[in-house]
């Protein structure tokens, strides 16, 4: 049984699709009875808290791997941790992890946050491969499409730098293999798109997709 985590989330919601393509058993953690009503047909689902232990042991009855995922928010070491000690204590034999590229070496917000689950998960005794992906793609209609639409504009603080975005379908696709062998056991895959945009490059690819133009205006750091 696997139990993919996160499962209304954007990737979350990706790996359980990819998960039950593949036919196996599988559960999906929900935080609310209103979004596993919208699980998909022949899927088990559970409620239950990463912030609520009691909860966990229930979620992870009969399952033997975990697909592990939070919001990039200040807590998210507490509650991935709980998840690890969680799986630890139900026997749970194998952890794929949702990192965050740049967890090895950046200091600094929600990449540092990431390095210390995966610390912590790498010292536990569950077998694990950990994702470190770059920015995804959707996020791209998730942040600056409003903008878009009301101003032909998006903002950032990028100047020239370059972002390999990908896709969450591909995430998904690594994580169905992760958990079907033994290759990637005790890894880390950095994750990158197939090309390194900066932000203009980006904006004219959306013009040419949008058949109008589209402007990227950067803002100062000092703004």
């Amino acid at each position: 049984m696997i139990l993919i985590t996160g499962a209304s989330g954007s990737v979350g919601k990706t790996v359980l699709q990819e998960v039950r393509k593949s036919g196996a058993k599988h559960r999906a953690m929900y935080r609310s009875a209103v979004e596993a009503v919208k699980a998909p047909t022949g899927t088990d689902t559970v409620i239950a808290d990463f912030a609520k232990q009691e909860t966990l042991s229930a979620a992870l009855k009969g399952v033997a791997s975990v697909y592990l995922v939070c919001s990039p928010i200040p807590e998210l070491v507490q509650l991935e941790s709980n998840m690890i000690d969680a799986c630890l204590a139900a026997g749970v034999k194998q952890v794929v992890l949702n990192s965050a590229m740049g967890a090895g070496d950046y200091g600094k917000s929600f990449p540092s946050w990431h390095r210390k689950v995966e610390d912590n998960l790498r010292d536990s005794r569950l077998s694990y491969t950990i994702l470190r992906p770059n920015s995804f793609h959707q996020n791209v209609v998730a942040f600056f499409a409003p903008s878009i639409r009301a101003q032909s504009m998006f903002y950032g603080s990028m100047q020239n730098a370059r972002n390999s975005f990908i896709d969450v379908r591909d995430i998904a696709a690594v994580a169905v293999k992760a958990f079907a062998g033994e290759e990637h056991a005790g890894k880390i895959d950095e994750l990158n798109g197939p090309e390194a945009l900066d932000y203009p490059e980006l904006a004219r690819l959306i013009s040419k997709a949008a058949g109008r133009e589209v402007k990227y205006v950067d803002i100062p750091m000092e703004a």
